[in-house]
């Protein structure tokens, strides 16, 4: 039987050892074990966590973006892992994707096809099906707005025309950008 988490060292425990040391000295486990908070009868929460890492089926073991793709039910698997504590962690998932995405309060220029995967990379990089966008400029080439047109799988999207000019023509975009991902397994 796995040690209580009161029966642990101040330092060794996850939420005082933040307080004391700073997130970026916290294992992955222990990060995860505050989302989770608690454990079972036998082990505490970051025993829970390890095994919720345990799930990453990905060569990277250190790579936390699996926990995007794992399902509630997968979650669900682990002991310890019950509906509310996987949907907190694929909110904690959906969080990470929208923190990765570029805010510019300044108004973005497109100059290059570097500026173009600059502004998207991080948003479709680990994406794992493929995904058509449209980028709507105005004449000085300003982002105006950026939409999604298709959503495929893992080697397709059906993109129809009228997805592509239907928004750039309401607003009287003169220039548009199409851009999708490749997708890797």
């Amino acid at each position: 039987m796995k040690l209580k988490m009161k029966e642990l060292p101040i330092s060794e425990r996850p939420y005082e050892k933040l307080e004391l040391y700073g997130p970026e000295m916290l294992s992955n486990a222990e990060l995860l074990a505050i989302i989770i908070k608690t454990g079972t009868k036998n082990e505490n929460s970051v025993s829970v966590a390890q095994k919720v890492l345990r799930l990453n089926n990905t060569t990277n073991k250190e790579d936390l973006r699996f926990l995007c793709d794992i399902s509630i039910e997968e979650f669900m698997k682990v002991e310890g892992i019950g509906r509310v504590k996987a949907i907190q962690l694929k909110a904690i998932g959906e969080l990470a994707k929208r923190i990765s995405k570029p805010i510019n309060k300044k108004r973005i220029k497109i100059k290059s096809t570097k500026d173009v995967a600059d502004l998207l990379m991080s948003e479709l990089r680990y994406e794992k099906r493929e995904i058509a966008k449209v980028i709507i400029l105005n004449n000085k080439n300003i982002v105006m707005r950026i939409i999604n047109i298709s959503f495929g799988g893992n080697n397709f999207a059906s993109i129809a025309p009228k997805e592509v000019l239907a928004e750039t023509v309401k607003i009287g975009a003169p220039k548009i950008i199409l851009v999708h991902n490749h997708p890797s397994r």
